[in-house]
């Protein structure tokens, strides 16, 4: 006989509007508990620097998680010309910097290969699992290691706005498995100039 869960039978979605510096999967410990509910799991992951809409299912919702995870997501967010760091993203330190600053021009060509059926390498600092141990924790550890591409299919990714020559801020829609990270760390080598998000 299996263990008993605690909770009730809640049963549906839950859109949270996630806040900065949280994680998915807090966000669902704190949905659950509030609803004091027994099941429940999330559609998609945001890292806690990101910001946005989070789809939490509960109880037999759950079931359809495939469904919506299957599904394009959009994102908007913003690259940081001229540095690379360990994570693709601000929460890591520099390793790599460059004077150079492409236009507008050169920032649109640069994103043309990365639309369509593309093959991206996560970030090391991913969920992705690397015989049976997650990315991230190997990554915190201080080793890096050879992550396989993967297949992302991107129907739409463009600049939207250049605040100033360090930053470009871009939208992307694509499907699963898509990292932001990546595609501004891909991004910035193209130019030559590095970037992350």
């Amino acid at each position: 006989m299996g263990r008993r869960r605690n909770g009730r039978d809640v049963h549906g979605w839950l859109i949270v509007d996630k806040p900065l510096g949280v994680g998915s999967t807090e966000v669902v410990s704190k949905a659950r508990w509030a609803l004091q509910a027994k099941k429940a799991g999330h559609a998609g992951t945001l890292d806690p620097l990101a910001t946005g809409v989070l789809a939490v299912a509960f109880g037999e919702a759950t079931k359809t998680v495939p469904f919506v995870t299957d599904s394009e997501k959009g994102y908007r967010f913003t690259v940081r010309l001229g540095q690379r760091t360990t994570t693709d993203d601000r929460e890591g330190p520099v390793v790599q910097s460059s004077d150079l600053r492409p236009t507008d021009d050169e920032i649109r060509a640069a994103l043309a290969p990365l639309r369509g059926d593309i093959m991206q390498v996560p970030p090391q600092f991913s969920a992705v699992k690397v015989d049976g141990e997650r990315a991230y924790d190997i990554a915190r550890d201080g080793e890096t290691m050879e992550l396989a591409a993967r297949p992302l299919h991107v129907s739409r990714l463009e600049l939207v706005a250049r605040p100033d020559p360090d930053h470009a801020e871009l939208e992307m829609i694509c499907g699963k498995g898509g990292y932001v990270r990546s595609i501004a760390r891909d991004l910035g080598e193209a130019l030559g100039c590095h970037g992350h998000v």
